[in-house]
């Protein structure tokens, strides 16, 4: 596994804290929400790319700027959204439909070969979270939409993931400025569409553990991967991240481990693990 792989695991890794982290700051509206976590990553990876004396590097061209800010407040939002109007442990497994489409999508877009042990692995998968909101399933009023928004957010993580790769003339420290974008798109949609909450203490530690992981280094690492390491093994790696960040929600309090969610789980991360060991 190449050194730029190994950096998309270490972005898979700190993903799986994302719906956690989200949820301690459970109160405030998702635009604000992700207007204040990419100001405090955007901060941070500003002061290390002036520190490495790189900050020519920000300079790119419109749709470099477009596809970097639309990939980031796009799943963001819609992501925050979901959390706020679906139950966690649901809206979190869904949203991880955005590996399967990542391996899907990489056919298409880029070339690359899927083979039968892949899709196999994608169909269970998507068998699992078909599972998890299909006939028999019971949620409480008003879930829909944020059923909606999540399998929205993965549609725009894995179209913004996958077209990364012809994006590879951009260098990584341009994404401090994509963040510092993202952060003040919500911070005006946020003050147009919602009513702002000051935040508490716990909320604070929230949106700073945030900036500085999921909404920060992480981006740093899955763009290194998806530019340099192979995004169908990435994709199907991601995979894992779901169980472990079900896992953390339940532990925490922040939802329950219903059998449907369970199995939804395992099929998950089984198909995952089918497709991350099929050949080139």
């Amino acid at each position: 596994m190449s050194s730029a792989t190994l950096a998309g695991c270490g972005a898979l890794l700190l993903w799986a804290f994302l719906a956690l982290l989200a949820r301690m700051a459970a109160g405030l509206p998702p635009l604000e929400l992700t207007a204040l976590g990419f100001a405090v990553g955007g901060a941070l990876a500003l002061a290390v790319v002036a520190a490495r004396g790189r900050l020519a590097l920000l300079r790119q061209g419109p749709l470099a700027w477009a596809h970097g800010v639309g990939g980031l407040f796009g799943y963001h939002a819609l992501y925050f959204l979901a959390l706020a109007l679906a139950p966690a442990v649901e809206a979190n497994l869904l949203n991880y439909l955005w590996p399967l489409l990542i391996v899907l999508l990489s056919a298409p877009l880029l070339g690359l070969h899927l083979g039968a042990r892949r899709l196999v692995g994608v169909a269970l998968g998507f068998s699992g979270c078909v599972l998890l909101v299909g006939a028999g399933a019971s949620f409480p009023p008003g879930a829909t939409p944020g059923f909606a928004a999540a399998i929205g957010c993965a549609l725009v993580w894995a179209v913004y993931s996958v077209t990364s790769k012809r994006m590879a003339a951009v260098p990584t420290e341009a994404l401090a400025g994509f963040c510092l974008a993202t952060a003040l798109l919500a911070g005006v949609a946020h003050l147009l569409f919602e009513t702002t909450i000051l935040p508490d203490g716990r909320q604070w530690i929230a949106v700073l553990l945030l900036g500085a992981g999921p909404l920060g280094a992480a981006f740093f690492l899955w763009d290194a991967g998806m530019k340099r390491g192979d995004p169908r093994l990435l994709g199907t790696l991601a995979y894992a991240v779901p169980v472990a960040s079900t896992l953390l929600l339940v532990v925490a309090g922040e939802g329950v481990l219903s059998w449907r969610a369970a199995v939804a789980a395992v099929l998950v991360a089984g198909g995952g693990m089918l497709a991350a060991t099929a050949r080139s």
